[in-house]
């Protein structure tokens, strides 16, 4: 009886956990850049959600200036100057390049779900990174870069592989990322696959 009794406060922990987490997540993040931006408004101006709004707006400036020739030699600039510094620039790169893997971008054709035969009847998935790296590294060889995001952590491994070991994936990036990430927990099996 005690052990059913903590198996369903264990199923309910792990049902509320998640929408908890998210909601607390959300409120600490506005909170934070409610109270960032707010001294920079007058009183008589304020209200509640105007660092919010304010942010996003400012964040959809940057989004469309980054178009912009100018911005973009700018921001040319600043990555070079940055990749200059010692130490600042094995940050400023990790970040970058975690940054860039999780963007989703429907005409994104570089980075392309695949899955990867590691051994006879075993497949892991990945993503297709940057293969001109691929040809200047090993050269002749006809590999391609493959990243493969560990369940459960932020890390992966980028591995090279010929490409009768790779077939391309039939889902989209956001999709294949989930699966990668969660270990197939996220994503629900169709109604007639599931067992009755």
């Amino acid at each position: 009886m005690l052990n059913r009794i903590l198996m369903l406060i264990f199923k309910g922990l792990l049902t509320v956990l998640p929408i908890g987490l998210t909601l607390y997540l959300l409120h600490w993040l506005t909170i934070s850049v409610e109270s960032l931006v707010a001294p920079y408004f007058s009183h008589a101006f304020y209200f509640p959600g105007l660092g919010i709004l304010s942010t996003l707006i400012f964040l959809a400036a940057v989004g469309i200036a980054v178009n912009a020739y100018v911005v973009k030699s700018l921001l040319g600039y600043g990555n070079r100057f940055f990749e200059r510094l010692p130490l600042i620039k094995t940050l400023y790169g990790a970040i970058r390049d975690a940054v860039a893997l999780f963007q989703v971008s429907k005409n994104e054709g570089e980075k392309r779900p695949v899955s990867v035969e590691i051994a006879p009847d075993m497949h892991v998935i990945g993503f297709i990174t940057n293969e001109k790296i691929a040809q200047r590294v090993f050269p002749n060889q006809d590999k391609i870069p493959v990243y493969m995001p560990l369940s459960y952590q932020i890390g992966g491994y980028t591995v090279y592989v010929p490409k009768s070991k790779v077939s391309e994936l039939d889902i989209d990036v956001e999709t294949a990322m989930r699966l990668a990430i969660t270990g197939g927990n996220s994503l629900e099996a169709p109604k007639s696959d599931l067992l009755e």
